[in-house]
C-alpha cells in the first residue's frame, strides 16, 4: 500500500463521514467511499499517475469521477481539499488565495477585503475582468502568469462564460430558501468555524442538497465583511458542483432599489428582477 494513496484515501473517507453526519445525499457519500477504497488499493502511487498521465490518469482509477479526480489533484499538487475544509469549518479564504503564484499573503488579504474574493475561481474571474489589475497594479505579464496557473489548477481549457456555467437564479434562490427555512427550524447540523469564532461555538448551520445533477453546500457567510456588516445570518454562500468543479454564489437581502427586501443573487441582480417579475405575472394570470 502506497503511503500517499493511504493519505488521500483517508481525506476522502473523512469527507464522506462528514457528509454523512451533515445529512448529505447517500449516493454522494458512497461516491467518496468508493473512490477512497479504489485509491487505497491502486497499484501505482496516485502522484505518479498524475505526474505521468494528469487528470485523465486519475479518472482511469475505477470509481474516481471528474469531481473527485480534481480533489485528488488538488491534494497531490497543493496539499489542500477546499471542500473538506468547508465541511470541517476550517475554510480559510486568505490562505487559499495566498497559494496562487504571484499573490502571497499580504495581497491575498487585500484582495479578500477590497474585492471580496474567496475562491480560486473568484481570482480567475478577477484576473480576466480587470479587477485584479486595478487593485494590485499587476502588469500584463504577471496577470498572464496568474491566469495560466489558475487555468491549470482549475483544469480549465479556457475561461468559460459565466452564463454557460452557472445555475439559473430560480434554482439558487430555491436552495437559499431551503437552507434558511431549515436553519431557522433547527433541522441542520451546526459546524464550528475556525475563523472569527474565538469561543469555538458550533453556530454555523450547513446544508447539503441537490437539484438535478448539481450537489449544493450552503452556509451563512463567515467572512470578515459579513461580520463587519452584521450579515452573518443573512448572507448565504452556495457552493454547487455538477461534476466539473465548484461554482460559488452569494445570496443576500437587497437593501435598496427595486429589489429592496427581496433575496438576490449577488452580481445577478438583473436576472433576479426578471425572475420576480415573471413570478408576479404568473401569480396574476
Amino acid at each position: 500500500m502506497h503511503p500517499i494513496n493511504q493519505q488521500i484515501a483517508g481525506r476522502l473517507e473523512e469527507a464522506a463521514h462528514l457528509l454523512q453526519d451533515q445529512g448529505a445525499d447517500r449516493f454522494r457519500i458512497g461516491a467518496y467511499l468508493k473512490a477512497a477504497e479504489a485509491i487505497r488499493s491502486a497499484h501505482e502511487p496516485v502522484d505518479e499517475i498524475h505526474r505521468s498521465r494528469g487528470l485523465a490518469g486519475l479518472k482511469e482509477i475505477r470509481g474516481v469521477g471528474e469531481s473527485i479526480a480534481r480533489a485528488v489533484r488538488e491534494l497531490i499538487v497543493h496539499g489542500r481539499f477546499p471542500m473538506l475544509d468547508r465541511l470541517r469549518g476550517e475554510a480559510d479564504s486568505i490562505a487559499l488565495l495566498a497559494s496562487v503564484p504571484g499573490v502571497g499573503p499580504v495581497l491575498a488579504e487585500r484582495l479578500h477585503e477590497e474585492l471580496g474574493l474567496e475562491t480560486l475561481a473568484d481570482v480567475e474571474a478577477a484576473a480576466h475582468d480587470g479587477r485584479l489589475a486595478s487593485v494590485a497594479g499587476f502588469g500584463e505579464k504577471r496577470l498572464a502568469g496568474i491566469r495560466d496557473s489558475l487555468a491549470h489548477r482549475l483544469g480549465r481549457v479556457r475561461m468559460l462564460p459565466l452564463s454557460g456555467a452557472s445555475p439559473a437564479v430560480s434554482e439558487l434562490l430555491d436552495v437559499d430558501r431551503e437552507y434558511r427555512d431549515k436553519a431557522a427550524t433547527g433541522q441542520l447540523q451546526r459546524i464550528t468555524p475556525r475563523r472569527f469564532n474565538p469561543t469555538r461555538e458550533a453556530w454555523l448551520p450547513i446544508l447539503h442538497t441537490r437539484r438535478g445533477t448539481r450537489h449544493y453546500t450552503a452556509l451563512f457567510s463567515n467572512t470578515a465583511r459579513a461580520h463587519e456588516a452584521g450579515k452573518t445570518r443573512d448572507w448565504v454562500v452556495l457552493y454547487s458542483d455538477n461534476g466539473s468543479g465548484d461554482t460559488r454564489h452569494t445570496v443576500i437581502t437587497a437593501t435598496f432599489g427595486p429589489l429592496r427586501g427581496r433575496r438576490v443573487v449577488a452580481g445577478r441582480e438583473d436576472e433576479c428582477q426578471a425572475f420576480y417579475a415573471d413570478s408576479q405575472r404568473a401569480r396574476s394570470a
